[in-house]
């Protein structure tokens, strides 16, 4: 049985989700480039190649950290509400109970994503765009694009275009969060029972020392952040295999040069070239998901034990 871990406070969530937001994008943002080319309709070499691979870092800068803040604030505060009423409805002892932890993970991730695409959406549209070239490959010259656009469509016609692609932006992130968190939950959950029974760490490292602050719910000690580190990457690679084709589509509907159904964009896929583009950038996708699951869910574990045990400390 997993063990489950209390929530952190509502502001260590907020700036340990901004430190690794920002860190995982900015680290991995050339992959991500070269993802994006691969799944353009204009082809890897129209769109850029291997030229400019930092064309639109700016919108990924200032859309980073409040993007992962909303998710894991929205995250943690939902896990929180979720154990809280079912240990009210359930009684003593119930906040324990494994077969409701998956779907806890599950419903948060969904939700944290949903407010996390409120930012996410319009800066990906700005980036991708600066990405495959288009608009001189500037974040600032995309976004202007957009702008400029509110004599002709007006103000809501902008907006829409902001947001080009939520729809299926949510319908790939829904599915990818939905597996991934619930897997690096219960390795997590493993983590803390092989310490508790073992007395150290994957790594090695001792528990003996462990802080209170370092403790998850029941007492059992937090897992370090390597060793978040690498149950986020083994559960971001397989999230993002199987999510690939979602991604494609999230892809060609924000680069297309005018407005397409999701449904117009998968005929015309598979009519000229059959399923495979569905899986263009598959490997780029996996490393980078791999990887940026690793920095991500490992500097987000490391920033909410470092501030546990100082706020402990104070």
């Amino acid at each position: 049985m997993a063990a489950a871990s209390s929530p952190p406070p509502f502001q260590t969530a907020l700036l340990a989700g901004a430190l690794a937001g920002t860190t995982v994008d900015l680290s991995l943002f050339p992959l991500d480039t070269l993802k994006t080319r691969l799944q353009s309709s204009q082809g890897f070499f129209a769109a850029g190649g291997f030229r400019g691979i930092y064309r639109g870092v700016g919108s990924a800068v200032v859309g980073s950290a409040p993007g992962a803040a909303f998710f894991f604030c929205t995250y943690e505060a939902t896990k929180q509400a979720l154990i809280s009423r079912r240990a009210t409805l359930g009684g003593p002892g119930s906040d324990s109970s494994p077969s409701s932890t998956p779907f806890e993970h599950m419903l948060a991730a969904s939700l944290g994503e949903i407010a996390a695409c409120a930012v996410r959406v319009p800066t990906e549209v700005v980036k991708q765009r600066a990405q495959a070239g288009q608009h001189g490959g500037s974040s600032l010259s995309s976004l202007m694009a957009i702008l400029s656009q509110h004599r002709a469509v007006g103000l809501t016609g902008v907006w829409r275009e902001l947001y080009r692609g939520w729809g299926i932006t949510v319908m790939r992130e829904v599915p990818f969060t939905m597996l991934q968190f619930p897997m690096w939950e219960a390795l997590k959950g493993w983590g803390r029972e092989r310490r508790a029974r073992t007395g150290h760490g994957l790594f090695g490292e001792s528990t003996a020392g462990d802080a209170p602050g370092n403790r998850s719910h029941g007492g059992l000690s937090e897992v370090s952040a390597p060793e978040s580190a690498l149950y986020g990457s083994i559960a971001g690679a397989m999230a993002a295999g199987v999510t690939t084709p979602l991604d494609v589509l999230k892809t060609r509907v924000m680069l297309s040069t005018q407005r397409e159904s999701i449904a117009s964009i998968v005929r015309t896929i598979v009519q000229e070239h059959g399923v495979r583009p569905f899986f263009a950038g598959i490997g780029p996708r996996i490393m980078w998901i791999s990887i940026g699951g690793a920095i991500f869910l490992g500097s987000y574990q490391w920033a909410v034990n470092t501030m546990e045990r100082k706020r402990l400390v104070l």
